[in-house]
């Protein structure tokens, strides 16, 4: 499955543009990772693309992400893609083993945090944002409750990266595609 095809099908069966911004999010943050482990980028990027394309289909824990891999299968998505898919969800219990799986399951709750945190900024921009800033609303556990700060801790810890440099990391990629996940900014 290429790119295009990826990008197609999570339009296909996501309405809402807040999730498939986060799906690109979740993809440059993979595709920004898949050097550093001798990674195939574009295995990587479709991985993080495709994560949550059934979300709004399969909306509870009793189906997402597994009901979604018979779709993928379907459309020739490669089983080491679906695999990682299927251990982003903690709640099934599968062991992550690939780097590629580690790092979608590292970088996926973080992008929500990354994308809230820019959004409460004056300027609506992910370019202003620091670590540090990152790491405030983190510890503000009101702020973007629906945020798992356990899978970012967990996360990190499971790749063996620093959480600041993880944070760095992922907020670096996602301002290469700021425009795409509409954290551009707006003007004063």
């Amino acid at each position: 499955m290429t790119r295009e095809e990826g990008l197609a099908l999570v339009r296909e069966y996501i309405k809402n543009e807040a999730l498939v911004r986060h799906c690109l999010a979740v993809e440059a943050a993979m595709r920004a990772y898949a050097p550093r482990y001798d990674g195939d980028v574009d295995m990587w990027g479709l991985a993080g693309l495709l994560h949550d394309f059934d979300w709004e289909i399969h909306p509870s824990a009793d189906q997402h992400p597994h009901h979604g891999s018979p779709i993928l299968r379907e459309r020739g998505v490669p089983e080491p893609i679906i695999h990682a898919i299927l251990t982003h969800a903690d709640y099934l219990n599968l062991p992550r083993v690939t780097p590629m799986e580690k790092v979608l399951a590292a970088s996926d709750e973080l992008t929500g945090l990354i994308t809230a945190a820019a959004l409460v900024r004056p300027s609506k921009s992910i370019h202003d944002l620091d670590v540090a800033s990152i790491k405030k609303k983190f510890k503000d556990k009101s702020f973007a409750r629906q945020v798992n700060r356990d899978d970012i801790t967990g996360g990190a810890a499971e790749l063996g990266v620093d959480l600041d440099t993880h944070i760095g990391f992922v907020l670096e990629a996602m301002r290469g595609i700021a425009p795409a996940l509409g954290l551009e900014g707006q003007p004063a």
